[in-house]
């Protein structure tokens, strides 16, 4: 009784080690198989502000043309701020998030031109961040979307599928299943970034 044991307890150790072995050198399924030349280039990221107020979003303000965020909070006096300066120009809401493999997830998500005028030209680009930041060497994800016009109001509502390798799905697990979601919007006249990060494992 003890030989079979033995024998399936070697035969684990040894298929863990190939495992193991195969995530460090990037071979097999863990291999980076996408070529250096297909990478879609540097993402805009004029200018920053924060998500529609989900919660857990975390984002910064600041920049060209969103008005500035000088951590003052409250009922100041200064400048001529009104109630719709605080409302940021678009929203963009997770709607749904499908399953559609161990390490694949089917996204959609909705873009909302909340301003009074009509934007044009628009562009949404997408990164995910393995943790709580956004440093180039812990992207596992890009994607974009052309969006075009949108009126005052109208929202834009699309589905994207997100693939993970092996070790991109193990590096989030190691980062206790936190993520860095940046969203940027490019429209014919401003450039905004939406920075949150989710827990999805």
């Amino acid at each position: 009784m003890r030989h079979p044991l033995l024998a399936v307890a070697t035969v684990l150790a040894l298929l863990t080690a190939g495992i193991v072995a195969a995530f460090v050198t990037g071979i097999g399924p863990f291999a980076d198989t996408t070529p250096a030349g297909d990478s879609d280039g540097a993402f805009p990221t004029q200018t920053t502000a924060p998500p529609d107020d989900s919660g857990s979003d975390t984002g910064d303000t600041g920049g060209n043309d969103t008005g500035s965020n000088d951590g003052s909070g409250g009922d100041s006096d200064a400048g001529d701020a009104t109630a719709t300066e605080s409302v940021p120009p678009f929203a963009v809401v997770v709607d749904d998030i499908e399953k559609c493999g161990q390490t694949c997830r089917d996204v959609t998500s909705t873009i909302t031109n909340q301003q009074d005028t009509d934007s044009t030209g628009i562009t949404v680009y997408s990164r995910i961040f393995v943790g709580n930041g956004t440093d180039p060497d812990d992207e596992v994800w890009r994607g974009s979307q052309a969006v075009g016009d949108l009126a005052a109001g109208e929202s834009y509502t699309t589905t994207k599928r997100v693939e993970l390798s092996y070790s991109e799905a193990f590096a989030v697990r190691q980062a206790d299943g936190w993520i860095t979601v940046q969203t940027t919007i490019e429209t014919d006249d401003r450039t905004l970034t939406y920075t949150e990060q989710r827990h999805v494992a």
